[in-house]
């Protein structure tokens, strides 16, 4: 189903899948919708409308050549997943074998009857899950119950598809997701991020990958302009039959900075309409002056704070309400003010001051009013303690040549067998 959420209101139904539907991709100007049923079928359906395509071609000389947008995916009985590849007209799809092996597959969305090329990945039985990335054209492919995360190159010549490496870690995973271009860190060269949900254990850990490059620049060749989240199309328009393109920003730091701010739908204008409440108050408050308080501050009764007015428009019996006392400020007293202060703030409050405890020795004194220096009560104290520092280095030098002994004799053997491997 097809719904209008500014409005709530349903824009159509689609009703051409027999069964369970496996997966589902929009195009890239959401023109168009893929997806893989239970049927073991891929169509390309009509977003719109929920018209599966038929395309006629017309050739001189020749009979019409039917082009179908509707297709055998892939013959296992497993769920097969498909994703658009960006605008290029093409699509990529995971599934298995009539002979429940692992694979992938290119497909044109013009005609469905056969893949452009198709090639089996292994024999596992978990289902792979395909990941696609429009601004460097590289497909990540992850099983569920995998440990591994494959990645490919889109291309536009035959054979369409190139594998590059694999990510490999011991723990296998239950799902992936994955974080948008806007969110990644291009600081580090970071061009996709996944978040891994471990089969084993609960947790959720963030994969990212990176371009090993030494230059702290922006990379414009793997960061071009990405999508931003500001719609392109109003719903009035995408139903009209208008496509158009995704709106673009840069990932530059400071490059092309503007507000995506958030769009309401008002029923009164029948448009999407900005919220700028938010703008026009933050740029009111940045637009007002600082006001200042000529009135004096008096202090009475201890707690509460008097302000007197001098003004004869303000009222002459405004009283501040009294500061709360607090365990750490009771021997603190705000400091009164001079007589002939006339200009201040209307209260002052008394900030917490931060206690601190120091964590002493054992062996130190507890009185430090006292002892605020080592101090021997006698000369003996004084010889006692040097003899047992002299004993205990005594036992420290032993020690350590017991152990320079130790390794002496421990690489005398080691080189006495490698003599015996060598002969």
């Amino acid at each position: 189903m097809v719904w209008n959420i500014g409005e709530g209101t349903l824009v159509n139904s689609i009703t051409c899948h027999p069964d369970t539907i496996h997966s589902l991709s929009f195009n890239r100007d959401g023109s168009l919708i893929a997806t893989t049923c239970k049927d073991k079928k891929i169509r390309v359906i009509d977003a719109r409308s929920g018209i599966v395509f038929y395309r006629l071609n017309f050739i001189p000389d020749l009979k019409n050549e039917v082009l179908s947008k509707e297709g055998i995916c892939h013959q296992g009985s497993k769920a097969a997943k498909v994703v658009f590849l960006g605008d290029t007209g093409r699509l990529f799809t995971t599934g298995f074998s009539r002979f429940s092996d692992r694979q992938w597959a290119v497909w044109s969305q013009h005609n469905l009857e056969a893949p452009l090329r198709i090639e089996n990945i292994d024999s596992s039985s978990g289902v792979l899950f395909p990941f696609y990335d429009h601004d460097t054209k590289m497909v990540y492919v992850a099983g569920k119950g995998d440990g591994n995360i494959r990645y490919y190159e889109i291309v536009n010549e035959p054979p369409y598809c190139h594998y590059l490496n694999q990510f490999l870690t011991g723990f296998p995973q239950r799902g992936l997701g994955f974080m948008p271009k806007r969110g990644l860190d291009v600081t580090r060269c970071e061009v996709f991020r996944f978040y891994k949900l471990h089969a084993v254990k609960p947790l959720c850990e963030p994969i990212s990958m990176i371009v090993p490059r030494k230059s702290e620049q922006f990379q414009e060749d793997i960061f071009p302009d990405t999508a931003a989240p500001t719609p392109s199309l109003t719903a009035k328009e995408w139903l009209s039959g208008s496509n158009r393109s995704p709106i673009l920003i840069s990932l530059k730091t400071g490059a092309g900075a503007r507000t995506n701010k958030p769009v309401l739908y008002n029923p009164d204008r029948q448009y999407l309409v900005t919220a700028d409440r938010n703008n026009e108050r933050k740029f009111i408050f940045i637009s007002e002056g600082n006001k200042v308080d000529y009135r004096e501050l008096l202090q009475m009764n201890g707690n509460s704070n008097v302000v007197k007015d001098n003004l004869d428009n303000v009222n002459h019996n405004m009283v501040a309400q009294p500061t709360k006392k607090f365990p750490w400020s009771e021997e603190l007293s705000p400091p009164s003010p001079p007589e002939d202060l006339k200009t201040g703030v209307v209260a002052r409050h008394t900030l917490p001051v931060a206690t601190f405890v120091t964590i002493q020795d054992n062996d130190s004194s507890s009185d430090h009013e006292e002892d605020s220096s080592l101090e021997f009560s006698s000369s003996e104290e004084l010889l006692e303690t040097c003899k047992k520092l002299a004993s205990n280095v005594k036992e420290l030098k032993t020690k350590l040549q017991t152990k320079d002994k130790k390794i002496k004799e421990l690489e005398e053997k080691l080189h006495l067998l490698q003599k015996e491997k060598n002969n």
